[in-house]
């Protein structure tokens, strides 16, 4: 019979459908929300389709040109990368379904349909894709079998038998998975490179423009949790330094590049600051942050001129950081001419409002920078109000901001009064990053959220150097220094807001565990498992060695484990097989038709062997005319009997 006529049966269809389905979900769920609609869409349509007959290839064409353009649409014409390349594997299972018809269509569709768990850990890597990735293997493995029994005709295993069938098969290879998870040498860089993601995870950039941020602080995913050993900073002191922004073309703000390749600014630091670490999030970029000011770079980080942290390597996995901070007496007291100028730069002909403005408060000040800061803080605490609805930049945005809507948020905040401060001789200079953060009573440590980005200002002072201005918290200080915590507990539905705080701290608690167990397992956590064991100073080749070892013994078992076969689970035939495994060292196995009795007989006409008959006669009868009562010592004469010695007739 041919493969072509070996045809799907309903319910067989069903399994292999559901089974890819299963896999796909995972990866659906690290895409866009709408593309990943239209994926799951898609395929349910032509599931429902390609019911009763293949779908013509015109069809099948026309599908794939529907998909490739979806993900253009969603995700713009961008360079490949793993997210694209992930969305393009979905599409294309999704349509896969179309030409589904046989078992052998059936096989292809599961196989192709486990890349997409694989692909989903790509783009993350955390518990819920786990399981579900998981469960998908699982369930391509019951749907093999289902296949399978219907290749062979047989009667249909309960799921239940199938199950059990699975776990098996999962528990021979775990000694193998686990040996590689544990004893495989954990290395800095991964030997095949991955393509970086064509559109970055959301996290703070080297650049700020007006409503830039506004989806991201609608994003209450978290961007890094923190946990102080010792003294925790107080809420006014609880300021991330990211990257500072010091070009302004009237529009955008932009880090100056020439700082990277500066040394770290001079600081005097006061107090014994904080000892603390910190769990970032992936972005797929190397900007980091810092409690305000760090003291040093962690290893496989750089600080530039301007206190800022970049990574060495793109973030493009969770990644753990020890720092320690402290606030400054003293910051960068002395500046160049070219930082100075830097700090002062303005475009021309913008904002001309603000300029005049700057000019008066200089004149009416004099040579006391402080009073012109404290003026302008003052105004914008009287006049000011905090939203995030605020209207479009036009031509002159500080402008607009100042004199006439005088309303907005961080951004708008801290962009006009480093405008106002540079137009009146004081240099300052952005600074984003994020404030505040959530304490996690469960696991005792600080979780800072994308929602909680923030930019500020920092202005230069003489004897003092550089000095942390805020002028939002000015306006809305709540904004700034009050926990999520402290903005529930107030109002009708305070108490179920913080039952819902409780369960949300809870599921970030377990999720910081799996990052501790799983994503966080690196060379040292390799070092501490194996310190138990007598193994302080393993070199990586001694490892390779101990995981090579370990992993042919893990697949000698597998290999003896699969040669014994199935069990068999009665007892009395399972003590009868083993009797006849005696005798085929001889040459006088039973063949399969032979019955019991004529088995044994003929054993004893080659080689006389009383008790073999009377024990071929008593299984006999305990086996097929059930005969049970003296099964205990039949079991116990067939596992003690052995070949008599005499020599073959």
């Amino acid at each position: 019979m041919t493969e072509p006529a070996l045809l799907l049966d309903r319910n067989a269809r069903g399994w292999t459908l559901a089974s890819a389905a299963l896999a796909l979900l995972p990866l659906l769920l690290q895409l866009p929300g709408m593309l990943a609609v239209l994926i799951a869409v898609t395929a349910l349509a032509t599931a429902a389709l390609s019911q009763r007959r293949v779908l013509p290839i015109p069809v099948r064409l026309l599908l794939v040109m529907a998909m490739l353009a979806a993900i253009v649409w969603q995700m713009g014409a961008v360079r490949p990368g793993r997210d694209t390349g992930c969305a393009l594997l979905a599409a294309m299972l999704a349509i896969k379904s179309s030409e589904l018809r046989s078992l052998r269509d059936a096989r292809s569709l599961l196989g192709f349909s486990l890349f997409a768990p694989f692909a989903a850990f790509l783009l993350d890597q955390g518990p819920l894709t786990t399981v579900l990735a998981a469960l998908a293997g699982i369930s391509a493995l019951l749907a093999l079998q289902r296949l399978a029994q219907g290749e062979g005709r047989s009667a249909p295993v309960p799921l239940r038998g199938q199950l059990r069938g699975v776990g098996r098969l999962l528990l021979i290879g775990l000694p193998l998975a686990l040996a590689c998870f544990w004893l495989f040498p954990r290395l800095d860089t991964p030997l095949w490179g991955i393509p970086d993601r064509a559109v970055s995870a959301p996290g703070l950039s080297d650049t700020m423009e007006p409503d830039q941020w506004l989806d991201l602080m609608a994003d209450d995913t978290p961007a890094l949790r923190v946990q102080f050993f010792g003294a925790v900073p107080v809420p006014e002191q609880r300021y991330w330094r990211g990257p500072v922004l010091t070009r302004f073309d009237g529009h955008v703000w932009r880090r100056d590049r020439a700082a990277d390749r500066m040394p770290p600014a001079h600081v005097a630091y006061q107090g014994k600051g904080w000892d603390y670490q910190i769990d970032y999030e992936p972005t797929d970029r190397r900007l980091l942050v810092a409690l305000d000011l760090p003291t040093a770079a962690p290893e496989g980080s750089q600080l530039n001129a301007e206190m800022s942290l970049a990574s060495q390597s793109n973030l493009s996995a969770l990644t753990r950081w020890r720092l320690h901070s402290a606030p400054s007496a003293r910051f960068d007291s002395e500046l160049s001419a070219y930082q100075r100028q830097a700090a002062l730069q303005l475009p021309d002909n913008f904002n001309p409002r603000t300029a005049t403005l700057a000019r008066q408060w200089r004149q009416e000040a004099g040579s006391d920078d402080a009073a012109v800061v404290r003026r302008a803080l003052a105004w914008i605490t009287a006049d000011f109000s905090y939203t995030l609805d605020s209207p479009v930049a036009g031509r002159d945005p500080v402008d607009a901001f100042l004199f006439d809507y005088k309303a907005g948020f961080c951004q708008h905040f801290s962009s006009a009064f480093v405008v106002l401060m540079r137009n009146a001789g004081i240099p300052a200079r952005v600074v984003t990053g994020f404030a505040g953060g959530t304490r996690n009573r469960i696991g005792d440590y600080w979780v800072v959220r994308r929602m909680d980005a923030h930019a500020w200002a920092e202005v230069w002072l003489p004897q003092r150097g550089w000095v942390r201005v805020d002028p939002t918290a000015a306006v809305a200080p709540e904004r700034i220094l009050d926990t999520l915590e402290d903005r529930l507990q107030d109002g009708p539905d305070a108490g179920l807001q913080q039952r819902w705080l409780q369960m949300g701290q809870v599921g970030d608690w377990l999720r910081r565990g799996w990052n501790d167990l799983v994503l966080s397992f690196d060379a040292n956590s390799q070092t501490r498992l194996l310190q138990p064991l007598g193994l302080d100073d393993l070199k990586p080749g001694q490892l390779l060695a101990g995981f090579v070892t370990t992993a042919l013994l893990a697949l000698g078992w597998m290999a003896w484990l699969l040669a014994r076969g199935e069990r068999e689970r009665d007892p009395l035939l399972r003590a009868w097989h083993r009797l006849g495994q005696r005798y085929v060292r001889l040459g006088l196995g039973r063949e399969t038709h032979e019955p019991a009795l004529a088995w044994a007989q003929r054993v004893h006409a080659q080689r006389p062997d009383p008790a073999l008959i009377a024990l071929s006669q008593r299984f006999a009868e305990a086996r097929y005319a059930g005969t049970r009562t003296e099964l205990a010592p039949l079991l116990r004469d067939l596992r003690r009997h052995r070949p008599t010695s005499g020599a073959s007739s």
